[in-house]
């Protein structure tokens, strides 16, 4: 049987009942909170059989402890993410404009929630992370997510390599970020199926990975930084893309 999870955060807990009420085990919720989000999160809960609980924020403490709660703790049984079998299936349904985000081992939680956010606000079809040396749907990068972790595909592979050529097959263009790159992001045209590949916090690309991207780009930058977070990268990416497909005439 699937052991259960906490999560916690109005937007992460409001989109797990508005996908996996089912799910859903218990729901906890501040005393003397009372506003109408959690009033939302409450109706949400009984609807799916489930009957809040109030208690004092000292409990929430306990049960997400050095976490930013808002009030609200559940616990669930998480869906796991989807395997290569999955994406395979993914990708045969998927338009000749697709999307997707490769996270080459990000194992910061902070920043992986970050990256799911971002990806889902710029339209990505679907995230793809490594099974091993990636941070996962923790707790954590679910909050971070708002909400994102729980709507948009994401899927852990075991042979990220292999997978990489299962993309170039499905006639995807491989984007490797990666800052010593001679190639302008701003010289690309992101056009058709295309997947960016992000590295992990300061070692960047693994070189098994640089190996299958057809083209290696950078973010030109104008200050004095080096390089950038690996989730404010992947949003100058991202929106990029977006902002071309934006200016592409409708059919």
């Amino acid at each position: 049987m699937a052991k259960s999870e906490h999560i916690y955060g109005i937007h992460a807990v409001e989109a797990w009942l508005g996908r996996s009420p089912e799910r859903l085990r218990q729901l906890w919720l501040q005393e003397g909170r009372d506003d109408a989000r959690l009033q939302r999160l409450a109706a949400a809960a009984e609807r799916a059989g489930v009957k809040p609980q109030r208690v004092p924020r000292t409990t929430l403490e306990r049960l997400a402890p050095e976490a930013r709660h808002q009030g609200v703790v559940a616990e669930v049984l998480p869906l796991p993410p989807g395997d290569e079998s999955g994406l395979q299936n993914l990708l045969a349904d998927l338009g000749p404009q697709a999307l997707l985000l490769v996270l080459d081992g990000v194992q910061d939680p902070h920043n992986l929630g970050a990256c799911l956010r971002t990806a889902d606000a710029a339209g990505a079809d679907a995230v793809v992370l490594p099974r091993d040396k990636s941070a996962g749907l923790t707790p954590v990068a679910r909050k971070v997510a708002s909400g994102a972790a729980e709507t948009l595909p994401v899927f852990t592979v075991t042979n990220l390599a292999r997978v990489l050529e299962r993309l170039k097959a499905a006639g995807f263009w491989l984007y490797g970020a990666a800052g010593e790159a001679d190639q302008s992001l701003y010289e690309q045209s992101l056009e058709g199926r295309v997947a960016w590949v992000l590295g992990a916090e300061g070692k960047g690309l693994r070189r098994l990975t640089r190996d299958h991207c057809d083209v290696l780009v950078r973010i030109p930058m104008g200050g004095t930084v080096a390089s950038l977070n690996v989730s404010v990268a992947t949003g100058v990416v991202l929106f990029e893309t977006r902002r071309q497909r934006l200016l592409l005439p409708s059919d």
